[in-house]
């Protein structure tokens, strides 16, 4: 479901006019896509921020005369000290069709201890429906074993998404932390040498 916003077309440009657009606490974005040219707007601050905390959030904008767009968040700047969003470039989509979008890694489960899950993708790039873009992908490491690797391609996908990553990328590998490795080794060492004595 689309979150809606109410914007503005925005009509001052450069440095200065976006302090004064973000002094007024709203922000600055661009839609582009579809071949249109790129327009430029202005978003309601607290509005935007809530619905940003979703990654790849689709917003119904809605302009002064009527006109609605779908976007898709594709791209948040944000101030480097204070971490408020500062920009954002929104992708314009249209109902029934797919996008490709970065959709974070979640890991669920624990594998055999002592390993430990180590995730080399934070995300997999999927083609999906752009009314239906999922939030997370779930895999799960529930007992697996050291040496265990999952790829992209073994990755089971939200119903409709279609794999763009590379299938043959690893996203976590299952593997005992050097320090725990070394540990088990020395019980052991120990305990054959106090059966020895």
């Amino acid at each position: 479901m689309a979150e809606k916003l109410n914007i503005e077309l925005r009509e001052e440009f450069g440095k200065g006019a976006a302090r004064r657009i973000r002094r007024e606490k709203k922000i600055p974005a661009v839609i582009y896509g579809h071949g249109m040219e790129p327009v430029h707007v202005v978003l309601p601050g607290h509005e935007t921020a809530l619905v940003a905390r979703n990654s790849n959030a689709l917003i119904e904008l809605v302009l002064p005369d009527g006109t609605t767009h779908l976007g898709l968040i594709k791209d948040i700047q944000r101030h480097p000290l204070q971490r408020h969003l500062t920009h954002l470039d929104l992708i314009a989509v249209r109902r029934g069709e797919k996008v490709d979008v970065d959709i974070p890694v979640t890991i669920v489960g624990e594998p055999v201890s002592p390993s430990i899950a180590v995730v080399d993708l934070q995300a997999l790039t999927l083609s999906v429906d752009a009314l239906n873009v999922p939030e997370h992908v779930e895999i799960s490491v529930e007992g697996a074993e050291e040496g265990v690797q999952i790829f992209a391609g073994d990755v089971t996908l939200p119903e409709g998404a279609e794999l763009v990553t590379d299938a043959e990328l690893i996203v976590v590998a299952v593997q005992t932390p050097r320090g725990e490795t070394e540990s088990a080794e020395d019980a052991e060492a120990e305990s054959e040498d106090s059966s020895e004595e």
